[in-house]
């Protein structure tokens, strides 16, 4: 990755439970004590999700943890919904992809670049239990062949 993004938290759950269709990078409307815990990476996108609601997409269920270092009164809900800044054609394109059966849209990865929190989200079909018993088979297999090659050059 460039220089100039940091990464804050990935949803790694999401690509284990999810087959990723195609991705998105989309602003983040956050309060000032939201981007403080950020950038201390008091974050969890386990299960978060986004949803489409009056022509705007939302993040929902993304906890970011209050500011420590501030008094109650000035702090953030931790859960609540977040506005995604997106194009309308965007936000309309994946609002119908959603609606489809099976598929959802979930953030992957928040991040900042260039300052500013972003946050990558990803149209996602949900895997069946065997899509995931195989993607484990072949990674399996696939460290078994680096291992092996990695003894023979050694």
């Amino acid at each position: 990755m460039p220089d100039n993004i940091k990464i804050v938290a990935t949803n790694r759950k999401a690509r284990h439970e999810y087959q990723i269709e195609d991705t998105l990078e989309a602003g983040l409307v956050l309060k000032g004590t939201e981007v403080k815990s950020l950038r201390e990476g008091r974050v969890n996108l386990q299960d978060a999700y986004c949803t489409v609601e009056n022509g705007e997409m939302y993040l929902l269920n993304c906890h970011i943890s209050p500011y420590r270092n501030t008094g109650a009164h000035d702090n953030h809900d931790p859960l609540r919904p977040r506005k995604l800044l997106m194009h309308k054609r965007e936000i309309e394109r994946w609002g119908q992809a959603a609606q489809q059966k099976g598929y959802t849209i979930v953030p992957l990865k928040i991040y900042f670049k260039n300052g500013r929190a972003k946050v990558e989200i990803g149209l996602a079909r949900g895997k069946k239990l065997y899509d995931r018993r195989a993607d484990i088979a072949e990674r399996e297999a696939r460290r078994r062949l680096e291992r092996v090659l990695k003894s023979r050059r050694g």
